[in-house]
């Protein structure tokens, strides 16, 4: 066969052409990797330059105590204890880690647990002298992207264990150079496997719980030798964000993180397939020690105290966010400064001050005792089903007095703390917080007439029936929901809202900005907590004040750290004080003649305001005097109707016993005082509307009804208790509720449905 040498010549130069093109493109790639690398030498040096233009004069100072901090070994051993003490001066709670009685040596700990943390917290532990610089230079990088702020950690074990012993958890430069510094001291100081036994003793596990035979004994109730490899690395799980995996309260997160662990193991040749596979496929039980029982004070101590340290240390409370990825960010940083500052009540030796008085305490949590006594069914764990919780402020300081999360049991376990961790839908309870008081603000008066009517798309009153034109102040006391729904579409959810998120109302999200909101359709709800902090704001004429126990906080040397007395509590305006003062004279009627009255406090005065939703899921009961507002909620952990009149009545029961107590030695001082205003005109009122609540005699004769001071129609009163069949109580247009699971800082575990909107409010409940 010929040849074609031509041909042959040309596919020659191509091939030529091609191994030059290829050697080229190595050539470039080795340039950047080149160039790749001295950019990490570049941004090494720079970092280095950084600290050393910005911190050179204390560099020495630096490694010098650096150097003096890590000498005592002790130290990774040891632990204060915190105090708090009632609103007289009694110690009440001690606050402990169980960290020195726990402590494990290294040839203790088992080499999975070790593993697990080398593997997914710092796997170049063994390779690095206490710090990565690259990870550092990535941190570095995101400071110069970030204008400054320290977004990323680039943490080595070693850095963390200088934090968690030595430091602060502050997201700052200095604090980063300061870590650096230490850790190195530390490498000098100990061998890998010491620090290693430092940290896996150190590092916090929540629940008051250092280290890792600590967790063992308080999740698990059995040393770390006697767990199964499944549950050493559940236990692993929770370090990294001892909120967020709290097994008590979040158990699927913890779970999901433990497989994450056991696969990470898997693929680097840790563990084989079939260990894998029984870690993941494991079930976990957790079995909590005993005497490991938190009640209702020490969990909103706990509570109050952790959001009062953030605070010192500068975090600042956020509620309202410009998109979802602005919030999720915040969380995470919220999760992370609430596990550090919660974790410091435990080793920390604070002496804390608190307002609550035990006597009244105890008074609150033997009401609602008292008044649910016939509720006996209880739960698989053993708990009451039909529970109730409850918040008592002191109106003249502000200060949260009692608080009662739940009906008191004998039995072992974490205590849930309904009163701020739960909850749940308000009915016609939030009315004046979101719908009249703003109203007051925007022209409207007590003697605003609006009318009553079935209308395309409005709510249904819980009696079904419609009474024509009515004053605003007549239908507050008669709930009246067509009239709550009218103003707040007029007024507009954009602008009420706000005024929940101003006043610290937790769980109030998007899908909360629909006109059912009015009548109570929230998304998640309320606690019993926020309502009574948001009433004595109403009270306080428009001033809400910082809803804490805290009255103050020292170190062990005596040191203020928080400082809440006097007048140092924070506060701000919500509303305009004449609104506010006239809210409160509305809210007087519902006492006297409106939805509560068979709840009143004999010999002083007081404005109160009733709730229950559809079906009678939840019953609410808010009121105040001038000493003292107090909140209170019934219903079931697992939402479901209360079908007894009874039950429904229990929370305006317990709130008038309880109240009474209170004011058993006190002198009646009125309140609600207001300026009345000319105000705007109501609806234009037709002849149909006009003689919708006329009344006629035997012969037909149109008689005039009795009217009271205000000219508002006097109703007719019944005797009888209410039930879910007669009209006392009013009715929301949400049947929706969330059952009660939150984390250790009062967030609830998110469900997966939104609102829910009735879709025939003709024949809602």
């Amino acid at each position: 066969m010929a040849i074609n040498k031509g041909k042959s010549k040309k596919t020659r130069a191509n091939k030529s052409a091609g191994k030059d093109k290829n050697t080229a493109e190595k050539n470039l790639l080795m340039k950047k990797i080149k160039f790749g690398i001295k950019l990490v030498i570049a941004g090494t040096l720079l970092v280095c330059l950084f600290a050393i233009l910005k911190y050179g004069s204390k560099a020495l100072e630096y490694k010098k105590y650096a150097a003096q901090l890590v000498a005592d070994e002790n130290v990774f051993k040891s632990s204060l204890t915190t105090l708090v003490y009632d609103s007289k001066g009694e110690n009440i709670i001690n606050l402990s880690a169980e960290k020195d009685s726990f402590y494990l040596e290294s040839d203790e700990i088992p080499y999975i647990v070790k593993r697990t943390f080398v593997t997914s917290e710092d796997r170049k532990f063994y390779e690095h002298k206490g710090v990565d610089y690259k990870a550092v230079l990535r941190a570095f990088f995101a400071l110069i992207k970030n204008d400054g702020e320290v977004t990323q950690g680039g943490s080595t074990i070693t850095q963390q264990l200088a934090r968690n012993i030595f430091l602060s958890h502050e997201v700052s430069l200095e604090r980063k150079v300061k870590e650096m510094f230490i850790a190195s001291e530390l490498e000098k100081a100990y061998t890998k496997d010491e620090i290693l036994e430092f940290y896996i003793n150190n590092i916090y596990f929540g629940n008051g719980y250092y280290g890792i035979e600590a967790a063992s004994m308080g999740y698990f109730n059995k040393t770390i030798t006697e767990l199964s490899n499944s549950e050493m690395i559940f236990l692993c799980a929770i370090p990294n964000s001892p909120t967020k995996y709290d097994p008590i309260e979040n158990m699927e997160n913890t779970l999901s993180r433990r497989n994450l662990l056991a696969k990470q193991l898997y693929e680097l040749g840790e563990i084989d397939n079939s260990l894998y596979e029984e870690i993941v496929n494991e079930t976990i039980i957790l079995r909590l020690t005993k005497d490991k029982k938190y009640d209702y004070v020490e969990t909103f101590v706990r509570y109050c105290a952790t959001r009062e340290l953030m605070r010192a240390r500068g975090f600042v409370f956020v509620y309202e966010f410009d998109s979802e990825e602005v919030k999720e960010a915040y969380e995470e940083a919220y999760a992370e400064e609430y596990s550090y500052c919660n974790s410091l009540l435990f080793t920390g030796g604070y002496r804390i001050y608190t307002s609550i008085d035990m006597e009244k305490q105890a008074q609150l949590q033997e009401t609602v005792d008292q008044y649910l006594a016939n509720y006996t069914d209880v739960n698989e764990e053993g708990t009451y089903k039909f529970q109730g919780s409850s918040t008592c402020i002191d109106n003249l300081t502000g200060y949260v007095v009692a608080i009662v999360g739940g009906r008191e049991q004998e039995h072992a376990g974490y205590s849930l703390n309904r009163a701020f961790q739960s909850y749940r839908q308000p009915g016609s309870s939030i009315k004046p917080l979101l719908v009249y008081t703003p109203a007051f603000e925007r022209g409207y008066t007590p003697d605003t007439v609006l009318v009553d009517e079935k209308f395309e798309g409005g709510p249904t009153n819980a009696e079904k029936s419609y009474d024509g034109p009515m004053s605003i102040r007549t239908a507050v006391e008669k709930s009246k929901n067509t009239i709550a729904w009218k103003i707040f579409d007029t007024i507009g959810a954009n602008t009420a809202m706000p005024y929940l998120l101003q006043m610290d109302f937790r769980k109030i999200v998007d899908t909360d900005y629909v006109n059912p909101a009015s009548l109570g359709g929230l998304t998640y709800g309320v606690s019993t907590y926020e309502m009574a902090a948001a009433y004595a704001t109403l009270e306080n004429s428009g001033v809400y004040r910082n809803a804490t126990c805290i009255v103050k906080i020292t170190d062990d040397s005596g040191n203020v750290i928080i400082d809440n007395t006097g007048d140092k509590l924070p506060s701000k305006r919500i509303y305009e004080e004449n609104a506010a003062d006239t809210m409160t004279n509305v809210l007087l009627g519902v006492l006297t003649k409106g939805t509560g009255r068979n709840y009143p406090v004999e010999g002083i005065t007081c404005a109160a305001k009733t709730g229950t939703t559809n079906n009678n899921y939840d019953s609410w009961f808010v009121g105040y005097s001038y000493y003292y507002t107090t909140a209170v909620w019934c219903g079931y952990d697992m939402p479901q109707a209360m079908e007894d009149g009874y039950s429904v009545t229990s929370p305006g029961l317990i709130w008038q016993s309880y109240m009474t107590y209170l004011h058993k030695d006190l002198q009646n001082i009125e309140i609600g005082t207001y300026v009345p205003t000319p105000g705007m005109p109501g609806e234009e009122v037709t002849e149909e509307d006009s003689t919708a609540e006329l009344e006629t005699d035997e012969a037909g004769n149109i008689t005039e009804p009795d009217t009271d001071e205000y000219g508002n129609v006097i109703e007719p009163v019944t005797d009888i208790l209410p039930s879910p069949d007669n009209e006392i109580f009013e009715e929301t247009t949400s049947e929706k509720n969330t059952e009660s699971e939150t984390d250790e800082y009062g967030n609830i575990i998110e469900p997966d449905t939104g609102i829910y909107i009735p879709e025939d409010m003709d024949n809602m409940d």
